[in-house]
């Protein structure tokens, strides 16, 4: 007995001089740490109240809240802008011009793979609480690390260049030709940084502004669908009857390419961390995807349904007709405006307006994308307004030698939107499978492993994403690549280009391979999810 009385005696004197709150100052670092990693600083995420009384104890989700929903909603409608940017507008103008109705089937099942993807990308970000760029840099060699970051910094870099031009254009309408493609340049570059300063009086705020843009689109073009009256049989036959010509091939490999957008799946995967979720108790992680998963469905609709209006307007309008094949997000406006006229608006300055709307709130949410690419892959310790500086200047400066050089002429600033479009597409496994390799070890996700069924139907998509997107790239090169140095170059850049996707695949667990067990980077445990 005396023993144990003097053994306690010992144990309280050494907290008296060793008090409690000393003691775990490396697991304070390691947090704070973590959190200057993360997306979103802890004090600038949304905190997720309980309005229902639940067991904290359970496994199971709480039951549904239309107020918690509230809370949860936002994210999703930024990642639905990437399916609403310049380049989208302009696939799907061309689809409704070139092909009529007939390609609206293909855009409701497009949508819906996007979906998936999206999910998917929202999946990795809640159930380890970070992001997909933090988690390739750990999951890969230094060498393919690299790979990744600059194949996702230039297809960010293509998509940010049409949705400045785009925007560019629209201010050129607006303003009745005053201002030229350049000065449209700057003046989006200007609005960009003035709605990132949004950021600091919260991110609802942000999200506020963007709800206003996309608002803005959708009653554009509603507009518009309501003006020039397309026809709802041939509408709904559209959507319900598949239909697919030698003549609509190009399109529909447009409409397809157009969804998947590469800095997308990287953007998803950080926005959802706006939301203050404990990645450790299973119960929440899965209330968080069951929220995201009906706020992501309703922002993609509202995506589908402006994406709608506008290929039927186009459709309308210019099917069957000699411009179909000359049409462009440059003379788009003009040939509308001669078609159709104008009323107490003109259909011109409508067209103009949601343009506008489309190209402002991409270029911002790309902006975003380039923070965290960056961050993530680079594990820079920059402020945020320091990495935006640097993402906003890499494609500000290209963008501006294009409207310079591009500005008097139509037919060249279509053309350089081809090669942006295949650009991008070229970039697209580079993001599917990091993504599609980490959402199916358990290592990463826990027990949100995505189950052997949704990986072969998502493995299935990636697949046909990637071979539609190859066609594209097939076609584009046999019309375009036209002398033998240009052909041997493309002959070596697409054998390099294959052999890092195979070195992709056989990465993941899909495959088993020898690289496998060879390559992989053990993770942090801190991603693993377990209940509390």
């Amino acid at each position: 007995m005396e023993n144990d009385v003097k053994v306690e005696e010992k144990v309280e004197e050494a907290h008296r001089l060793l008090p409690p709150q000393s003691l775990p100052s490396n697991s304070d670092d390691e947090e704070s740490e973590f959190e200057s990693e993360a997306a979103f600083e802890s004090g600038d995420k949304i905190v997720i109240v309980d309005f229902e009384s639940a067991d904290d104890d359970s496994a199971a989700p709480p039951p549904f809240s239309w107020r918690k929903l509230w809370l949860f909603t936002g994210p999703g409608f930024l990642m639905s802008i990437a399916f609403l940017d310049p380049g989208n507008l302009e696939g799907d103008l061309q689809a409704g011009a070139i092909a009529g109705y007939s390609l609206l089937w293909l855009l409701m099942w497009a949508t819906a793979m996007g979906l998936l993807i999206q999910m998917l990308s929202a999946r990795v970000g809640v159930a380890t609480g970070r992001h997909l760029a933090e988690l390739c840099r750990d999951e890969y060699p230094t060498w393919a690390r690299y790979v990744l970051w600059s194949m996702a910094e230039i297809a960010l870099i293509g998509a940010d260049i049409q949705e400045v031009i785009g925007s560019a254009i629209a201010i050129q309408i607006l303003s009745r030709g005053v201002l030229p493609l350049w000065a449209g340049v700057v003046i989006t570059a200007s609005d960009c940084f003035l709605f990132l300063f949004l950021e600091n009086y919260g991110v609802r705020k942000l999200e506020a502004v963007f709800a206003v843009l996309i608002a803005t689109m959708g009653l554009s073009f509603a507009w518009m669908f309501g003006e020039t009256k397309p026809s709802g049989k041939e509408l709904m036959i559209g959507i319900l009857l598949p239909r697919l010509s030698s003549k609509t091939i190009r399109q529909a490999v447009g409409v397809v390419g157009c969804v998947i957008m590469p800095h997308n799946v990287f953007l998803h995967s950080a926005l959802v961390q706006s939301r203050k979720i404990d990645p450790k108790r299973k119960s929440r992680v899965q209330e968080a995807l069951n929220y995201y998963l009906i706020e992501s469905s309703v922002a993609l609709f509202i995506s589908f349904m402006i994406n709608l209006f506008v290929t039927t307007v186009f459709a309308k309008g210019f099917y069957g007709t000699e411009k179909a094949n000359n049409i462009g997000l440059v003379n788009a406006g003009q040939y509308l405006q001669e078609k159709f006229g104008g009323g107490l608006l003109p259909i011109l300055y409508i067209w103009g307006i949601g343009l506008l709307a489309a190209g402002q709130s991409s270029t911002i949410t790309g902006t975003y994308a380039g923070q965290f690419i960056m961050g993530g892959f680079l594990n820079l310790r920059l402020k945020k307004w320091m990495r935006a500086v640097i993402t906003r200047s890499c494609a500000i400066v290209p963008t501006m030698i294009v409207a310079i050089v591009f500005n008097t002429s139509e037919a060249s600033l279509d053309v350089l939107n081809e090669w942006l479009n295949v650009l991008q597409s070229v970039q697209i496994p580079f993001a599917l499978l990091p993504l599609l390799t980490l959402v199916s070890k358990e290592e990463v996700m826990g027990d949100f492993k995505i189950g052997p069924v949704l990986q072969r139907i998502a493995w299935t998509v990636a697949a046909l994403v990637m071979i539609i997107n190859g066609y594209l790239l097939l076609d584009f090169f046999v019309s375009e690549v036209d002398g033998f140095m240009f052909g041997v170059t493309v002959c070596v850049w697409t054998t390099a280009y294959v052999a890092f996707i195979v070195y992709l695949i056989s990465h993941s667990n899909f495959l088993p391979s020898p690289w496998s067990s060879s390559s992989s980077i053990e993770l942090p445990k801190r991603v693993t999810v377990s209940d509390s």
